[in-house]
């Protein structure tokens, strides 16, 4: 039976914390592939506007592509909305079916997981591997009330933490500052091929 990991996303820009996140997964649950799954338009994020579809596969497969375990898979962003996770897993259940499936996601997003739709269809159809994030706290009590049989299901990950959001490196290259070691080289030329998150992208301060 394979084992695959699920790690979804805007990966606007995508970036070494998505890396990390899943070779913690793939190393530490021995994971045969992660599965790179990048949304079209995130449910939670209705009124941001999200870079073209067409800049974060390209970009996302700049990143994984020195890592044969890892696989972009457009079967989220190649379907009309809403873009949900419950929606997504028949879909890739449907392409491996003999698999086991984990969700790999952060301590932030197992907190949130209540508010997600149909929370406990997604727990009864997959595992959750969780890597800790700094200053999030999990209350198991509340959690299981809300999801039941949540805590089951749940493997947490171990290992250092990388405190990166694409929030973040969106405003860092508007301020005009290096992206140089947060992502891939290639992403980092790609984006200042294609002026993305700033106006003044192909001057900014992209240190070589």
């Amino acid at each position: 039976m394979q084992r695959i990991g699920l790690l979804g996303g805007t990966f606007d820009p995508p970036h070494r914390g998505h890396l990390w996140l899943a070779e913690a997964a793939r190393d530490q649950l021995m994971l045969d592939k992660v599965l790179f799954l990048p949304v079209g338009q995130p449910p939670h994020k209705p009124d941001r506007e999200i870079t073209a579809v067409s800049h974060r596969l390209t970009m996302l497969q700049q990143t994984i592509q020195n890592t044969p375990a890892f696989t972009l898979d457009t079967s989220d962003s190649d379907r009309p909305p809403p873009h949900t996770t419950c929606t997504l897993i028949p879909l890739i259940q449907q392409a491996y079916p003999q698999a086991k499936l984990w969700l790999i996601i952060g301590s932030d997003s197992l907190v949130d997981l209540p508010d997600w739709v149909e929370p406990d269809w997604i727990v009864q159809h997959c595992r959750l591997a969780v890597l800790p994030r700094p200053g999030v706290d999990i209350d198991w009590l509340a959690l299981e009330t809300a999801v039941p049989g949540v805590s089951q299901v749940v493997d947490m990950l171990e290992g250092p933490t990388l405190n990166i959001s694409s929030t973040a490196l969106r405003e860092w290259v508007r301020r005009g500052h290096s992206l140089n070691y947060l992502v891939e080289t290639a992403v980092i030329d790609y984006i200042r091929k294609n002026k993305l998150y700033s106006p003044s992208a192909e001057s900014a301060g992209f240190g070589t």
